[in-house]
């Protein structure tokens, strides 16, 4: 039984994005063209990313009007606003035209919307607390940017000497700075395309010309999760916590890559961080307990799982996990009871199934056993299906 938990365990600390299966419809094509007209301090590439921004978000507010209108996004309860916030990290932009006669700056844009792709993406996005925190964070800091530019043109055309000096250092980093959050939002979309590799280039884009974006290491980290590359994950997230020390999730995703590096100690130590800082978190109770159960301590495994499910009665992860650690301690009726209630919210897990099958055969129930044994090799489980074709039983 031993054996198997490892496997079982890993799959209790869930992706900040569950992407959903993508049903492509009709797409909905939004074009957009904004001119800017250049500051004496402007440059061809301060130019062409302020006027970006711009029709960027002329394109999201059309995009947003229509999304309205979709009746699932309306049963989400959104104002245009949040729907704004959301999709700025889910669509692309692509450039149609663009003209720079050294005085002025015109851009042509568009947006190609599948619906159902975006609705869904709003609705993954929408139940992440954290995720929609960060794309909020980059819609405010962008907006804070785009009115510091009005506010430094102004300046610029009237300061002289030092201040003028210092005018034109602060607007050559507002370009950057917005340039930055292009690429994240870029990187956001990627990820969500599960396009990892371009993600990952787009963020490190966003820390080149701003090292001290938080949200850009956090993506970055995120889609290293995905590929597998747990110390690339933590290295992003150090960095990440330098910036921002309070960012509960951080510490739970790092502590889950140290988890998988086998070093659980660390990964507890980050998972009281996160725990400290956002005490409301099933899954970060969850995580722990799993890596106090992998360094023997089922106690407090027990009880960690026990607090995610009070937080989160719906987590069918969390009861096959807890199933388990009753299991190792030898209460198979306890561990069968909860394998019950995941099987109840999740029917079609095949580990669920194979685990209580192990434990009606704990209990000499063979019937029992064989019958939740056939389901899980129906549903992929290899290691049942080798259980029951060694003793030639039909599945």
């Amino acid at each position: 039984m031993k054996s198997i938990l490892p496997k079982i365990i890993l799959f209790t600390f869930l992706l900040s994005f569950i992407i959903p299966n993508v049903t492509y419809a009709e797409l909905k094509t939004f074009v957009k063209e904004y001119t800017y007209h250049a500051s004496e301090e402007d440059s061809k590439n301060s130019s062409r990313t302020i006027s970006l921004r711009e029709v960027k978000r002329l394109l999201l507010e059309e995009l947003g009007t229509y999304l309205e209108s979709e009746t699932e996004v309306q049963n989400f309860q959104l104002t245009k606003d949040q729907i704004f916030t959301l999709t700025a990290g889910i669509v692309m932009v692509e450039i149609l035209d663009e003209k720079w006669d050294g005085h002025t700056y015109w851009l042509k844009a568009k947006i190609e919307s599948d619906s159902d792709g975006v609705v869904n993406s709003i609705a993954v996005l929408r139940k992440d607390r954290q995720k929609t925190k960060e794309l909020e964070e980059v819609r405010r800091r962008s907006d804070e940017l785009l009115r510091e530019n009005e506010r430094l043109r102004k300046e610029l055309a009237v300061s002289k000497g030092k201040k003028r000096h210092k005018n034109t250092i602060a607007y050559s980093k507002m370009i950057k700075e917005l340039t930055a959050i292009d690429w994240v939002e870029k990187g956001y979309a990627s990820y969500l395309s599960r396009d990892y590799s371009n993600a990952i280039n787009a963020f490190t884009m966003a820390i080149k010309l701003n090292p001290n974006n938080a949200n850009a290491y956090i993506g970055r980290g995120l889609a290293y999760r995905i590929l597998g590359n747990q110390s690339q994950v933590i290295s992003a997230f150090d960095k990440a916590i330098e910036i921002d020390p309070k960012n509960a999730e951080v510490y739970a995703v790092r502590g889950h890559a140290y988890s998988k590096l086998g070093n659980q100690s660390q990964a507890i130590s980050d998972f009281d961080r996160a725990i400290e800082i956002d005490p409301k978190d099933a899954l970060t109770y969850s995580s722990r307990g799993s890596a106090y159960s992998i360094l023997g301590n089922q106690g407090q495994a027990i009880s960690d799982f026990d607090k995610a499910i009070e937080i989160d009665p719906k987590d069918a992860l969390t009861y096959s996990s807890r199933g388990l650690v009753y299991s190792i301690l030898g209460n198979q009726r306890q561990a069968i009871s909860d394998f019950d209630k995941a099987i109840e919210i999740d029917p079609k897990n095949a580990i669920t199934y194979s685990s209580r099958g192990l434990a009606y055969i704990e209990l000499g129930n063979y019937g029992q056993a064989i019958t939740d044994l056939k389901i899980a090799a129906r549903l992929g489980h290899k290691r049942a299906q080798d259980y029951l074709s060694v003793r030639g039983v039909a599945w």
